[in-house]
């Protein structure tokens, strides 16, 4: 392997993410925020037979992307946080998948609602997602619009229906912007596209949700040769619709809704159905 294309250590230690064959699980949950990592591992079954400190030794981190090894109710599982974006979304899909035989990916992230019938708080569930990414242009030509993978849409609803939570599953947006590229006019920063309500993405009825990074996972899911598999559940943050933003308590318990989901999730994926 020419190393400056991928650049790796001799024991196959990945160049950003400093991860080494051994260090990941197969089930797999991504998010942008490094700290969800640790907020994560609270469900996890070491917490609740080591403790927090335990957490120091599972934890790996190399630059914004912090992961840990462990369990959700006997399953083996690894939660990884890829920094905001796309593009970082793309180095950790591509490192962690040569690590990983045949990795399962979750991401568990944050997004604003484009519907109003969807609440601050509640889950959207990523049935396809539109392109606005711009990474996957380089490796995806099969129109705009990605399908997530249908077992792993089919575990994030029966998880979410299982725990209680509201959920809704439909079309997700994907930018590579947060402020110009999702409408967010600020002070002293002028867009020349201003108005989400006068855009196709806001008069679409089948997108449910802005966020930044599942069209890119989506993607390199699909057009892999490795037998990557790929969805996405996230927490509603911000109701572009009605100007609002989850924060404090209110966030958090939300994102707590998404870490579980996607953890169930993936405890479905793995016990066999008879």
């Amino acid at each position: 392997m020419d190393r400056a294309i991928l650049p790796q250590s001799a024991g196959k230690v990945q160049y950003h993410i400093g991860l080494r064959p051994g260090d990941l699980s197969r089930y797999i949950l991504l998010c942008g925020d490094p700290d969800r990592v640790k907020r994560s591992y609270f469900f996890l079954d070491e917490h609740r037979k080591q403790g927090l400190r335990y957490f120091r030794k599972l934890c790996k981190q190399h630059r914004e992307y912090v992961s840990i090894k462990g369990h959700y109710r006997g399953l083996p599982i690894s939660i990884v946080s890829t920094g905001i974006g796309p593009d970082n979304t793309e180095i950790a899909v591509i490192e962690i998948a040569q690590l990983v035989p045949k990795p399962v990916f979750i991401r568990i992230g944050s997004c604003g609602a484009l519907q109003e019938f969807i609440r601050p708080g509640d889950l959207v569930i990523t049935d396809r997602a539109y392109r606005g990414d711009r990474v996957s242009d380089y490796y995806y030509r099969d129109g705009r619009w990605v399908q997530a993978d249908p077992l792993i849409v089919r575990a994030l609803v029966q998880a979410a229906k299982n725990l209680g939570y509201p959920y809704h599953r439909g079309g997700t947006y994907t930018s590579n912007s947060f402020y110009g590229g999702q409408f967010r006019q600020i002070a002293g920063f002028p867009l020349l596209r201003r108005h989400l309500n006068r855009s196709p993405i806001g008069r679409v009825k089948s997108i449910y949700n802005f966020e930044m990074e599942a069209s890119a996972l989506l993607a390199l899911a699909k057009i892999s040769t490795k037998g990557l598999r790929a969805g996405a559940v996230c927490a509603v943050y911000a109701h572009r619709l009605e100007g609002t933003f989850l924060l404090g308590s209110e966030a958090l318990s939300a994102e707590r809704r998404c870490i579980h989901t996607g953890l169930e999730a993936c405890r479905i994926l793995a016990v066999p159905t008879s």
